[in-house]
Order: structure tokens, then sequence, then C-alpha cells
């Protein structure tokens, strides 16, 4: 009965665990607002920061035509790949996340903007 219960435990947390991670690209689209100054999502072009398009799936510091901090081209060549997780993590403290990176954002301090952002960027940036 135990070994049930305990199944049936796991199936539900990996069922429910996208739908809990999931975010509003439309509210996204008005947390990326504090993003637009320095990033673009619709075309390869650099501002202040890098352009967005590919980000999933792109490995750190790899962004042609961009000047990156020393140290994120190291966390890049030590395997920093952009996803879901590690995108999270560096929108929550850039500075801690990668130390010495250039990039003057705080943070966000919510997860659910984070969440909405997420999901805006997944829509928005696929090549």
């Amino acid at each position: 009965m135990l070994r049930k219960v305990a199944y049936a435990a796991a199936v539900l947390a990996l069922v429910a665990s996208p739908a809990l991670a999931a975010g509003d690209a439309g509210k996204g689209e008005k947390v990326f607002k504090k993003c637009k100054a320095c990033h673009v999502v619709d075309k390869e072009k650099n501002r202040v920061g890098p352009h967005l398009v590919g980000l999933f799936g792109r490995t750190a510091g790899t962004v042609e035509k961009f000047k990156y901090s020393k140290a994120m081209k190291t966390k890049g060549e030590e395997g920093l790949v952009w996803n879901e997780e590690t995108i999270t993590e560096y929108l929550k403290a850039p500075k801690k996340y990668v130390k010495g990176t250039k990039m003057a954002f705080a943070g966000l301090k919510k997860q659910g903007d984070i969440d909405n952002i997420i999901a805006y960027l997944k829509a928005e940036t696929a090549k």
C-alpha cells in the first residue's frame, strides 16, 4: 500500500510541476519592459546587452559582436548554457550568479515575475 501511495505521489509531482512553473507570456511581456533598454528579443541586434534571439540552449557569452565581461565568457567556457533553470537563477541575482557580470540589473525578486518573463522569452526568442 505504501509503495502505491509513493508511486502516486511521484506521478502527481511530475504532472503538477510543469503547471506550477508555467508562467504567463502576456504578463512576462510587461515585466520585460525593465529589460528593453538593453535587450531585444525579435532581431539579432545587440544593444547595451546582447540580443536574446535563440537564448534557450545557447552557451553563455557567445553572441557574436557583443563584448562580454571576462566572467561571462568564462562561465560559458565552463559549460553554462541558458535554460529555464539557469535563466531563473541568473534573473534572481545576476551579480551573484555570474560574479563579475557587466549586467547592471539587480534582479527580479518575485518568482511569479521570473516565471512570466521566462514564458515570454520562450515565446519570443525561439529561432
